[in-house]
C-alpha cells in the first residue's frame, strides 16, 4: 500500500513490525471484548449525544448505566469488535484490507457521518490506553494510531467518491 494523503498529511502503511505489535496487543483485548466494546460506545454516546441519534435504539438513553446494561448495546459492542477482529486478520493484506474498509464505509455511507469514525477512533485509542495500560507502549500507540488514521483516510475516500454526483445512486 502506497503512501497516502490524508487532508494535508501523508498516511503511512504500516510495517510488518507495528501490524504484528497491533495484533498481539488485540489478542490481549480481544480476550474481553464484549466489555471492552461496551466502554468504547459507552463513551462514544456519552461523549457525543449526537452520535445516539443514529441508531434507533439509543436514542432515547440518556443514562450511561441505562446504557451498559442494554442488550441491545452489548449486541451492537459484540459487533464492532468482531468487526475489527476480522479487519485485524486480513491486516497483512492491504488489497484485501482496503476492499473490506470499502465495504464497511459503503454499508454506513447513507446511515453515518464519516466524522463519526474519526471520533470513534480517538474514543477506541482512549478506551484501550485506558484498560490496557501494560500494552500499550508510546510504540504501540503510535502504531495503533497509524491503523486508525489509515482507516479513516479509507472511510474518508469512499465516502468521497459516493458523494460525488456520477455515483449518487452507488
Amino acid at each position: 500500500m502506497a503512501t497516502e494523503s490524508k487532508g494535508d498529511r501523508e498516511v503511512q502503511p504500516l510495517s510488518d513490525t507495528e501490524k504484528a505489535m497491533i495484533q498481539d496487543t488485540w489478542a490481549t483485548v480481544y480476550k474481553d471484548s464484549e466489555d471492552v466494546g461496551v466502554s468504547i460506545l459507552l463513551r462514544f454516546f456519552v461523549n457525543f449525544p449526537s452520535a445516539r441519534q443514529l441508531f434507533a435504539q439509543f436514542k432515547s438513553m440518556e443514562d450511561p448505566g441505562e446504557m451498559r446494561h442494554s442488550a441491545h448495546l452489548r449486541r451492537h459492542a459484540g459487533q464492532v469488535m468482531g468487526a475489527i477482529d476480522s479487519m485485524l486478520a486480513i491486516l497483512h493484506d492491504p488489497e484485501r484490507m482496503s476492499s473490506t474498509l470499502e465495504s464497511v464505509a459503503r454499508r454506513h455511507a447513507l446511515r453515518h457521518n464519516v466524522e463519526y469514525f474519526e471520533i470513534l477512533s480517538d474514543v477506541t485509542l482512549e478506551v484501550l490506553l485506558e484498560s490496557y495500560p501494560q500494552c500499550f507502549t508510546k510504540e504501540v500507540q503510535s502504531a495503533w494510531k497509524k491503523l486508525m488514521d489509515l482507516i479513516q483516510w479509507h472511510v474518508a475516500r469512499t465516502y468521497a467518491l459516493l458523494s460525488q454526483p456520477s455515483n449518487a445512486t452507488v
